[in-house]
């Protein structure tokens, strides 16, 4: 048995055997666990999800909030015990793996993330065609600007004609 094949195990009676289902860009509920002497009571925390990384038992994912004008983050395990639950209250459309660019912004611009529907499918499956595709298109249309690009350029040659007469005099 190689090392790697006995970290597998060792780390798969760790991990969680719910996933929560959660993006970059999502606004999530983080409910955690909090022990106070022999009570234990749930703590939301909720932000934006700003970053997500590592795999297996040391995954971990970042979220940040803005309280009374100061950003604050936090980052938790994702297979920890502490966290009952991850709950999305709003999905965003975004176009990095990380956006940390948020910690630069301040007010409403650090929240403000292009909306996208709870039920819609992950970013990953809702990609654009290649250039190339694009392209091809492009090109298989018909093209119906020329002339108004002729008419344009009659249009600048009249002035251009206009204005030599105007210098001329």
């Amino acid at each position: 048995m190689s090392m790697n094949e006995v970290m597998q195990l060792v780390e798969g009676t760790s991990l969680r055997s719910d996933k929560f289902e959660f993006e970059i860009g999502d606004t999530v509920d983080v409910q955690v666990r909090i022990l106070e002497g022999d009570k234990e009571r749930l703590q939301p925390f909720s932000g934006i999800v700003i970053s997500r990384r590592g795999g297996g038992t040391r995954e971990n994912f970042t979220v940040r909030r803005i309280v009374e004008g100061e950003g604050v983050e936090r980052t938790f395990p994702l297979h920890s015990p502490r966290i009952a639950s991850v709950v999305v209250t709003r999905k965003s459309k975004v176009r990095r793996a990380k956006l940390y660019f948020l910690r630069d912004r301040i007010g409403k611009k650090a929240y403000r993330l292009k909306e996208r529907p709870m039920n819609q499918p992950p970013t990953d499956a809702a990609k654009k065609p290649s250039r190339k595709g694009r392209k091809a298109k492009a090109e298989a249309a018909p093209v119906a600007a020329a002339p108004a690009v002729k008419a344009s350029a009659a249009k600048k040659e009249k002035k251009r004609a206009a204005r030599s007469k105007k210098k001329e005099a």
